[in-house]
């Protein structure tokens, strides 16, 4: 495995609409792999391809609860219900946060690494994971859709 650079705002792959996943192949395991390692070095909860540089569909994100690790290819949110503002913060985006309103409750049809069709249902911060991430694959970060931003304390 290895540690992958985190694109920050700025970069145009960040603004890309990214390309669906054909086959799940050997390449794409190792990048999942690689993803899972470089978001976890950065203390992250969710990382998403365009993040390192490839503007394809595919998810990292690991909020600490049952789940574990969860790796999604070719994501669509097929469900929203209610409404939530929490903060959010980036890995592209060092050092800022934002309040931002998002769905309470989602349901997600995604691919696992085997290619299988998969379906989750989510609340709380892997709901807003989800959608936060899955917004990157549109070309959106969340500093684009705050309702105010702030700068958080240097690490």
């Amino acid at each position: 495995m290895a540690l992958l650079d985190i694109k920050k705002a700025g970069a145009p792959v960040l603004k890309e609409h990214c390309a669906p996943v054909g086959r799940v192949d050997k390449r794409l395991k190792k990048l999942l792999d690689d993803m899972a390692e470089t978001m976890y070095n950065a203390d992250g909860v969710g990382l998403a391809a365009p993040q390192v540089g490839e503007p394809i569909r595919m998810i990292v994100i690991d909020v600490q609860d049952e789940h574990g690790l969860i790796e999604l290819i070719n994501p669509v949110i097929t469900y929203r219900e209610g409404e939530a503002v929490d903060t959010e913060g980036c890995l592209s985006v060092p050092n800022l946060f934002g309040e931002v309103e998002r769905a309470a409750k989602v349901k997600v049809e995604f691919l696992n690494r085997r290619g299988k069709k998969q379906h989750l249902t989510a609340t709380g911060l892997l709901a807003r994971c989800i959608q936060h991430e899955c917004d990157h694959l549109e070309g959106q970060l969340f500093i684009d859709i705050a309702k105010s931003v702030h700068k958080g304390a240097e690490k």
